[in-house]
Parts: structure tokens; C-alpha cells; sequence
């Protein structure tokens, strides 16, 4: 019996109800939250160990290699093993975490634990990004973009105040609080998803074998590949030479794979979602030079103490919300990604001027540019990603979605580092500055040329259909 349009719109508030989505957006924002939590605790956790800006940077990175390594892989086990096992496993990996991080032995120990945390945090996004399309497909519909909106605005907020919040933890508690501010975050997400996601149904799973050899080819390829980006120098120039041969192996071997850990055939074949995926890996390259670089200036150059610090990116946090939550349309994507492309190259310039006697309502509107450019950002990208990658491969597209958000991360702590060097000083943001005006142009040009983007009714129906 076929389903009419009206049928389809009764039932769509009971398959995306509020049971369904709570789990869902409170595992998916433990990534985004720890990953800018750590801002504004940077130089206490340096002067509580004597370590140096270059040395605290792989508090940043640690995270950001562990999920770019891990989110694709996490994503092949939801749609092997299903959704709410992987929500399960990385709640408790994420609790266990939190305990680790109140154990400070070291600046090493710290670094540790965060790529553990990085580990754990894998699962939100991918499973949450899984489970919505099977239910749209058991519906017979597409899932409403308000849903995807949510699940988008929702990390996007919490990324965004996240400097705020880690302000506030500090000043009560001390920099330890980052950290064990996950156990109780974990333990909500815990029971959320075991009371709330419908169990995993076996029918619904591929049962195919699992591809160690191409998961290892693939995880040490992008280790060796990290490894020079982060420290890049002449003498480790062979690292590049290791990657490609290994990145030779791994295409061989995935191509002649009867279940390949990535579809490279997929991907080579499906540009527009290539395409996403470097957008989203430009555009969070200069959103986390602005989240980590800028908020170091603020403490360590400025003077401002880590609440001062996180509060002066509250109008961030504000336009990049409100911006979210205008991005709700399934259409208008390449007028958005366009704005957002323009904003940030916008907040790149106005950087270049600041300076420690920038007036602090200079400082603001400074900042509330760059929101707006990142409240475009993840919201827009992630509608395009829903319409561009194949339903069976979803948790792996959708992995690979966040490795191409945290490789533009890595990508700006090693900037950093390379911008301030042993001090955090106005001339080594300005310098900052001067290279992230060079990655914005290639973001503009990038979104401009985009064939796909101009026909963005024909890629959204299947969302309208869920509206």
C-alpha cells in the first residue's frame, strides 16, 4: 500500500521525535565540546608544567589525530556492527577518560588522555548521522532538515562556547575541570542512548568482514602524513616519500578489496562530496586558528585571564547560533557556503589590526564576523554531505566528513606553533593572520567553481521530501 505526502508528514514528529534525538545530539557533541574546551586552559596547564606554546599544542593535536584516524574507522563499525553498540562502547571509553584526566602525572600523561578522549568521541557523529537515515528509510522519507539542523546547531553551539564554558570550569574548579567535566557528560549520554536508541537491528547491518589490512594502511598512512604536517622540516622530508608509498599500497590494496574499509570507487566517482569534504577541512582550518590562536593571544599577549579571554568570544558563540539556525533551509547552499567563505576571509583581514590596545569593542566585532562564518559552516556542509553520500556507506561518509574537520584542525595547531613559536606575541598573530587570508581565498575559490553547488534543488529533494 503506497504512502501518501500527507501520510509521510503525520509521521514523521513520531519517527523524529524527541526520544530519538536527545541521545543522539548528546553523544554527537562530546567531539566538538573537548575539542574546544582545551582553549582557554592551554596556559594554565603550560605554567602548571613549564612547558612552552609549541610543546601544549599537541593537547590540541593529540585529540584532532586521534579523530581524524578514528572517525572513518568508528564509522565503518556502526554500519557493521550498528549504531547504539558504537554509541555504548564510546560513552564509556569517553568516562574513563574524563577519571584519567584528574590524574595529571605529566604534560605527557595530559596528552594521552586526550587522544583517548578523541577515541571516544568518534562514535556521536557518525552513529547519529546513521541512525537518522535508516529511519528516514524505513519511513519512506527523507529526514526533515530541521533534524539535521539540530543535530548540526547543536554541535556548533557547543563547540562555540565551549572557550566560555572552559573559562567558567577553570575559575571554579581549576584546568582539571576541563576534563572531568566528561564524567558526567558521558554518563547522560550513556544512559540516554541505552534507554532511548532502538536496539540494533541485525537485518539493517551489512555482515560483511571487516578490512584490518586497509583500517591499518589507511591509520598509519595518515599518522605519517600528520606527523610531518605538524612538525614539517627538511630533515623529515622522507616522511613524505613513506606516506606515498604507503598511500600506493593502501589504494592497490582497497580497489582489489571485495569489502573495502573505504570505497575509493565511491569517492572518485562522486566529486561534489570531495568537494564537502575539502570545504569543511579549509573552513575549520581558520576556525580553530581563531578558537586556539587568538584565545592564546588573548591570555598570554593580552593579559586577560581564561574567563576574560572566553568571554570576549561570547558574540562568536552568539552569531555563529544565530547563523545556525538560519541555515535550516535544504536549499540556497551555495549562496550560504559563499557567505561563509566571504566571512571568514573577512575576520582574517580585520585580524591583521589588532593589537594589545585594540579596543575591546574592536575585539568583539572581530570575533562576531568570524562567527558568522562559522555558523555557516558546519550546518551548510553537513545538508550537502546528507544528499551527496550513498545510505549503505553513510557512517563511513559521514566519518570521513569529521577527518576532513580535524585534519583542518591539525593543520591550524601546526600553524600556530609555526605562527608564535616559543612566545605568543601581536606580530606572530598578525602573521597568523596573513595565512589564514591565503586559506579563505582558497575556500572562496573552491565554493565559487563548484558546478554542484548550482544545482542544489535537484540534490535536495530527498530532504524537502522530509520536511
Amino acid at each position: 500500500m503506497s504512502t501518501t505526502p500527507q501520510q509521510t508528514a503525520t509521521r514523521a514528529p513520531a519517527v523524529f521525535g524527541a526520544k530519538l534525538v536527545t541521545p543522539l545530539v548528546s553523544s554527537a557533541v562530546l567531539n566538538p565540546i573537548n575539542s574546544t574546551l582545551i582553549a582557554v586552559a592551554l596556559v594554565p596547564i603550560a605554567h602548571a608544567f613549564g612547558a612552552r606554546p609549541e610543546q601544549t599544542a599537541w593537547l590540541i593535536t593529540a585529540l584532532y589525530l586521534a579523530t581524524a584516524v578514528g572517525q572513518p574507522v568508528v564509522g565503518l563499525f556502526v554500519d557493521r556492527f550498528g549504531a547504539r553498540r558504537v554509541l555504548l562502547t564510546g560513552a564509556v571509553i569517553v568516562m574513563l577518560a574524563g577519571i584519567g584526566g584528574l590524574m595529571a602525572f605529566s604534560l605527557d600523561w595530559l596528552i594521552a588522555v586526550r587522544a583517548v578522549l578523541g577515541v571516544g568521541t568518534c562514535a556521536g557523529f557518525p552513529a547519529a548521522m546513521a541512525v537518522l537515515r535508516k529511519h528516514a528509510d524505513a519511513a519512506g522519507q527523507g529526514v526533515p532538515s530541521r533534524v539535521l539542523s539540530v543535530l548540526a546547531m547543536s554541535s556548533q553551539t557547543v563547540m562555540v562556547i565551549g572557550p566560555t564554558l572552559g573559562g567558567l570550569l577553570i575559575g571554579l574548579f581549576g584546568w582539571p575541570a576541563i576534563f572531568a567535566v566528561n564524567i558526567p557528560l558521558a554518563a547522560a549520554s550513556l544512559l540516554l542512548a541505552l534507554f532511548w536508541v532502538p536496539r540494533d537491528d541485525p537485518a539493517t547491518l551489512t555482515h560483511e568482514r571487516i578490512d584490518v589490512v586497509g583500517i591499518l594502511l589507511f591509520s598509519v598512512t595518515l599518522l605519517v602524513v600528520l606527523l610531518f604536517v605538524m612538525e614539517p622540516a627538511v630533515g623529515d622530508l622522507y616522511l613524505l616519500g613513506v606516506a606515498v608509498v604507503l598511500g600506493v599500497v593502501f589504494t592497490w590494496f582497497e580497489l582489489r578489496s571485495r569489502t573495502p574499509f573505504i570505497d575509493l570507487r565511491m569517492l572518485a566517482g562522486n566529486p561534489p562530496l570531495l568537494r564537502t569534504y575539502l570545504r569543511q577541512s579549509l573552513a575549520f582550518l581558520i576556525v580553530y586558528s581563531i578558537m586556539f590562536g587568538y584565545v592564546q593571544w588573548l591570555e598570554a599577549a593580552r593579559g586577560l585571564s581564561e574567563e576574560g579571554a572566553g568571554g570576549l568570544l561570547l558574540p562568536m558563540s552568539a552569531v555563529a547560533v544565530v547563523a545556525s539556525a538560519a541555515s535550516v533551509k535544504p536549499t540556497g547552499i551555495r549562496s550560504r557556503l559563499i557567505t561563509n567563505s566571504l566571512a571568514l576571509l573577512a575576520g582574517s583581514a580585520l585580524l591583521m589590526f589588532v593589537g594589545t590596545r585594540t579596543p575591546i569593542l574592536g575585539l568583539l566585532a572581530m570575533t562576531a564576523v568570524f562567527g558568522l562564518g562559522q555558523g555557516l559552516t558546519s550546518v551548510t556542509n553537513q545538508t550537502a554531505l546528507y544528499s551527496q553520500a550513498p545510505a549503505a556507506q553513510m557512517g563511513t561518509a559521514s566519518g570521513l566528513f569529521r577527518t576532513a574537520q580535524y585534519l583542518g584542525a591539525i593543520a591550524a595547531s601546526t600553524l600556530i606553533a609555526r605562527c608564535f613559536g616559543a612566545q605568543t606575541t601581536s606580530a606572530g598573530l598578525h602573521h597568523l593572520a596573513w595565512a589564514l587570508l591565503g586559506v579563505g581565498v582558497v575556500l572562496l575559490a573552491v565554493t565559487v567553481s563548484d558546478p554542484a553547488l548550482r544545482r542544489t534543488r535537484s540534490r535536495q529533494e530527498v530532504i524537502k521530501a522530509g520536511k
